[in-house]
């Protein structure tokens, strides 16, 4: 079977009617009609049940499809690595960045591209790892780097860990639990947390700082994954900022963000990772990328153990 019927397997599966499946491979619906009929008569199997509405696939048109559409990606990332070898190009590159890499790893990495490789066009997806992982998915991005602990590790993802950002809750100068002796982690709700979107676990942790049960509502008077709108709203008011310390090392250093002395605080943390379609080779340009943020990551990681 060619690759060619095999997209008209998957289109068909996917779309569960011939009008809409063939439209989508751009080609008349008898033709479209023809190429499943012959699929099915080349391998000797139903593939489709054809009902008044809608089409399913049979349990070996699943079968059958399941691996069509792994023959199909492969077949594209062979050609287009053959490009990269055939030009001995570096090739432009599209990646996402989670919040708190995107606050400490992007612009270092966006200055060495531009020094080093000024002719290559970048372009950058700055959000949250299921939003990353759809786009990665229908590859508008090669790869994304975030915090990976909610990342699946059974499907069709390659998660690669490269370190660990420690993080802490910041308040302005003058907050007034700066005041408070003997401070415990429950007295930060009656302020707010600004946060970006918190991992499952975290988001257990922190229930249990503040007292609260392991599924309860967070008291997250803000959660953005834009962290320099986070920092903006935590020096401008008395909302409790949860944060990486390297996201905010500069307003630290500058004593306009300080980390709350907290009683029984566990170690918190971000865990970095790069992710990737399993099965595919990075571009040139995508693994000066990925090395540099695993270095970068690294670097970071040994500073804050």
């Amino acid at each position: 079977m060619d690759l060619r019927r095999m997209s008209h397997l998957v289109a068909l599966e996917e779309e569960r009617n011939f009008g809409r499946a063939a439209e989508r491979v751009h080609v008349t619906q008898p033709a479209f009609s023809r190429s499943v009929q012959a699929a099915e008569a080349e391998l000797g199997l139903l593939l489709f049940e054809r009902g008044p509405l809608q089409v399913r696939p049979t349990a070996a048109g699943t079968f059958v499809v399941e691996r069509a559409r792994k023959l199909l990606f492969d077949n594209h990332c062979l050609q287009r690595d053959i490009g990269l070898f055939r030009g001995r190009q570096l090739g432009n590159i599209s990646f996402g960045v989670g919040p708190f890499p995107a606050a400490t790893l992007l612009e270092p990495l966006m200055r060495e591209l531009r020094a080093k490789h000024p002719a290559v066009q970048v372009r950058v997806e700055v959000n949250n790892w299921k939003y990353l992982a759809e786009h990665l998915r229908v590859e508008e991005i090669d790869f994304f780097v975030a915090d990976i602990r909610d990342v699946p590790r059974d499907g069709d993802l390659a998660i690669k860990s490269i370190g660990r950002q420690r993080g802490r809750f910041y308040v302005r100068t003058g907050h007034p639990l700066l005041a408070r002796r003997n401070l415990k982690p429950a007295a930060m709700a009656a302020y707010g947390l600004a946060s970006v979107r918190l991992p499952n676990e975290m988001k257990a942790v922190v229930c249990q700082l503040l007292g609260l049960a392991t599924d309860a509502a967070l008291p997250v008077v803000l959660e953005c994954d834009d962290v320099h709108l986070l920092k903006r709203v935590a020096l401008t008011s008395d909302t409790v900022l949860a944060s990486t310390d390297p996201a905010v090392q500069e307003e630290v250093k500058a004593g306009r963000l300080h980390a709350l002395s907290l009683r029984g605080l566990p170690a918190l943390y971000n865990e970095m990772g790069i992710v990737s379609l399993l099965g595919r080779s990075h571009s040139p340009m995508a693994e000066v990328a990925v090395k540099f943020l695993a270095s970068a990551a690294r670097a970071g990681s040994a500073l804050n153990s």
